[in-house]
């Protein structure tokens, strides 16, 4: 009679979904970093363009075959990035690229732009489409109509607090995934203009100059403060999330991102291993314990000091700190006196020759300082390492300047070369460091051949039969407990062994040889089968073609007006009542209190003009009321800055405007926003002139509405200066809202004054000190057939608005050239003007 003995090595139990951690990858040695430290998936761009990673290392697009095989015989999967905005005459080789990626068997991508999204899906319906957070999904709602493209999972925005995050889970059924550490950007990604308004370099073309880490002067009702050395406003300190890992997998989301962005191979080995602890710990002990040692090691490899982020709601004061903004470790203690060659101080920590050490600040800008240790004096002898107490650190004769240090000064440990050493040595060693769990499954019955099945975590199976009949045994019976040590001698793959069951029949012996030659066999098919794994994938070749085509048959316009008609956005009341006086064509208005919409509209109509309200930037859970609000006001449109708004003008029968903030920047996403109810649509602000044109050029001109005169809204911020810098409160339910007695200006390194608003939803705007003028560009835009045209008021006077709007209703009536309002507008402003993103030519570095 039959045996069936077993043995089972940590038995899986009921419990919720492990999330995915999705680590940066974007060479060979950080996909390594990624791979040997346990990452279940990696993120990285191609050298081609069109990804959020411009400026870091990029894979060249003919190593993507080879990377995809690397990391599927390592069962990790790999996304490609394509999370910018892409001009019209960029499309065609998009296309050919979205070709390629589909080709080599990517597992998704990530994507910002609704024109890529569409282009994706037409190019491969199988490639799995990811939105990056660049597309700031905040909600349900904003989900629920960008679900349109075919999203197969969504990556929300950094500034969504865990309430935010457990009701959009609970509020859809599309996979979430959220940002757990890393740098954080002061302003919503996909929103951020700074860097093009102010230098050239589009954040929303992965060129972002970082102009949230710059000094910056709080200028209040005209008087500037004294913040003392707190400069840094605008820079965030870097998120941590570690501690909430529990409560994000209770809310069910599915994959857990690091950000990595220009960080090095041991910063993405160090931080995924971490992560991947703390994951296992959550799922095991629903909680999450780093140690001191542990967390210290994180801050070594970079911090900007550790912080929640928004994940447990908005601490304004404790996000943005100010005082510094560059990369500083490990606080290390104070400086108590200076020597001749370096400091003395009472080390909280181990410190040994060759780490790195900062200074926190300085005196004067520019005067941070930092160098490597060459020295340590400890009484009075000379050592290699010490691991704390009153040390004396000295450093090379040309490192530091040590007159700019003063006593009193933070001291930072910034590097660690033996903790460098320790990392590189998980992924640049043969021998896999990590390795994925296998279940095994041996057959072992007298008289037939031994079969071993193996399952892999990820999913994948494969079963190998023994070339030899088993014989009986005489003396050597085999058992469970010997068949198991057997197959788990895994040593030098990738695999470690997870629950083994052994179903013995008929007293079988099973030579050493035998069982060893039949693991190698399976273990090799697993990762043939693994590196292999290629979906077959139909990639269509005239995708580009087949969109335009759809984009020509679809219904045109109605008749556009026969001359050129001027739009103005209002920010105040006494601009609505001027604008209403001299008889433009539509009235927007974009005010912090609400409550002032209704005499608006009432003006307005009194004048017989049209008023459209603007929505907010931003829609998150429970903030629909903003919207169903206007239900009662009844404009006659909404400017709509939020897919939410878009789809509630849609169901309300309100006409509907998308502006700039769902960044259209070419056909296809202009094509697909009126598709879903917009009767106009506002260029990207990222198009520069010969784009802009390009893009008029390829849609019905009818369809769009281009801005001529703004000051550029260039950081959209869920971070209020207004409640860190002038009020004793936290966030918008104890500041006390000195947004509404106070007027703010930021002052940049070069002393232009940037004003800064906030919104009915207490997010702050900064607008550019100078406004931006297409002047120069309006005639070839009227020769084209565009019709639309709209100026763009911040705080001018009513006598300020009479003249701009004349100025423009000359231009657009072809009393005046381009040239000729440009030198006007010059004489106008007190600030001056620019051509902003609509000059042909600018220094890139200009605020750097």
């Amino acid at each position: 009679m039959g045996s069936f003995q077993s043995m089972t090595t940590d038995p899986p139990s009921p419990q919720p979904l492990a999330p995915e951690l999705l680590s940066p990858a974007g060479q060979w040695d950080c996909l390594h970093a990624a791979i040997e430290n346990g990452a279940d998936a990696v993120y990285f761009g191609l050298d081609c363009g069109f990804n959020a990673r411009a400026r870091a290392s990029n894979f060249h697009i003919d190593e993507l075959p080879e990377v995809i095989a690397t990391l599927h015989r390592r069962h990790v999967r790999g996304y490609v990035t394509v999370n910018t905005l892409a001009f019209s005459g960029e499309l065609p080789r998009l296309e050919v690229i979205l070709q390629r990626i589909a080709a080599a068997g990517t597992d998704a991508i990530l994507v910002q732009d609704f024109g890529v999204a569409r282009l994706a899906r037409q190019v491969c319906r199988d490639l799995p489409i990811h939105a990056s957070t660049q597309m700031t999904l905040t909600s349900a709602e904003t989900i629920s109509v960008a679900s349109r493209l075919g999203l197969q999972r969504v990556v929300l925005a950094r500034e969504m607090s865990l309430k935010e995050i457990r009701q959009v889970c609970q509020q859809t059924t599309m996979p979430i995934e959220v940002f757990i550490h890393g740098a954080l950007c002061v302003a919503y990604s996909g929103q951020c203009l700074t860097s093009e308004s102010l230098g050239g370099r589009s954040a929303n073309r992965g060129q972002c100059a970082q102009a949230c880490r710059l000094p910056y002067d709080l200028i209040c009702d005209d008087h500037e403060q004294d913040l003392g050395s707190m400069r840094y406003l605008l820079s965030p300190q870097d998120l941590a999330g570690y501690s909430v890992i529990p409560e994000l997998i209770a809310a069910g989301v599915c994959s857990l991102k690091i950000e990595g962005r220009l960080k090095t191979p041991e910063y993405v080995a160090n931080i995924t291993a971490q992560y991947r602890a703390a994951i296992d710990q959550a799922m095991h002990q629903q909680q999450v314990t780093l140690s001191d040692a542990a967390v210290e090691q994180m801050e070594l490899s970079f911090s900007r000091g550790f912080s929640p982020g928004w994940l447990h709601g908005c601490d304004h004061k404790q996000l943005v700190p100010g005082f510094d903004s560059a990369k500083r470790g490990v606080l290390l203690g104070k400086v108590e006196r200076k020597t001749k060659q370096g400091i003395v101080i009472n080390a909280a920590r181990g410190v040994a020759r060759g780490d790195g050490i900062g200074f926190a600040g300085g005196r004067a800008e520019g005067t941070q300082q930092g160098g490597r240790v060459y020295e340590i004096l400890q009484n009075g002898s000379s050592v290699q390492r010490v691991s704390g107490g009153r040390v004396e650190l000295r450093f090379g004769r040309r490192d530091l300047q040590l007159e700019l240090l003063h006593v009193g000064q933070q001291v930072y440990k910034s590097d660690d070369p033996q903790l460098n050493r320790k990392l590189r040595k998980t992924y640049a060693k043969c021998d896999p460091h990590y390795r994925c769990r296998v279940d095994f499954e041996l057959a072992a019955h007298t008289g037939k051949a031994l079969q071993l099945t193996a399952r892999a975590a990820s999913g994948q199976t494969v079963s190998v039969t023994g070339d030899h009949l088993l014989p009986a045994a005489r003396n050597q019976i085999a058992t469970a407990e010997m068949l198991r040590e057997k197959i788990g001698r895994l040593g030098g793959t990738p695999y470690q062994l997870g629950c083994f069951i052994a179903d013995i029949q008929g007293n079988p012996m099973v030579p050493l040889q035998w069982i060893n030659d039949l693991r190698r066999r399976t273990v090799a098919e697993l990762e043939s089968q693994q590196a292999s794994r290629v979906v077959d994938r139909v990639v269509t070749r005239d995708a580009l073609q087949s969109l335009r085509r759809e984009l020509a048959d679809s219904p045109q316009p109605t008749a556009p007006p026969s001359s050129p008609t001027l739009s103005v956005l209002c920010r105040h009341l006494r601009q609505v009542e001027t604008a209403a006086t001299v008889g433009v064509g539509r009235i927007y208005v974009d005010f912090h209190d609400v409550r002032q919409y209704p005499q608006a509209i009432q003006i307005a109509r009194a004048a017989g003009v049209s008023l459209y309200v603007g929505s907010v930037r931003i829609q998150k859970p429970g903030e629909m009321g903003l919207l169903k609000v206007l239900r009662r006001h009844q404009p006659d449109g909404i400017l709509c800055r939020n897919l939410a708004a878009l789809q509630f003008c849609r169901q309300e029968g309100f006409a509907a405007v998308a502006d700039f903030s769902l960044n259209a920047a070419n056909e296809l996403s202009v094509h697909w926003l009126q598709r879903h109810g917009a009767a106009l649509v506002t260029p990207a602000y990222d198009l520069n002139r010969e784009q802009l044109f390009e893009l008029v050029a390829a849609v019905p001109a009818e369809w769009l509405e281009v801005v001529i005169h703004q000051h550029m809204p260039m950081f959209h911020m869920e971070h209020c200066v207004f409640c860190a810098v002038l009020s004793p409160g936290t966030n918008k339910t104890n500041c006390g809202r000195p947004c509404d007695r106070h007027e703010v200006r930021l002052r940049d390194r070069t002393g232009a004054e940037h004003p800064l608003h906030a919104d009915v939803a207490c997010r702050n705007t900064l607008y550019n000190a100078l406004p931006q003028s297409a002047a120069e560009a309006v005639p070839h835009l009227i020769q084209n057939g565009l019709r639309h045209f709209r100026l763009e008021l911040l705080e001018d006077t009513p006598e300020n608005t009479v003249r701009l709007v004349q100025i423009y209703r000359e231009l657009l009536a072809g009393q005046r050239d381009g040239d000729s309002v440009w030198r006007q507008l010059r004489a106008l402003n007190r600030v001056g003007v620019t051509r902003g993103t609509l000059e042909t030519k600018r220094n890139p570095l200009a605020i750097v």
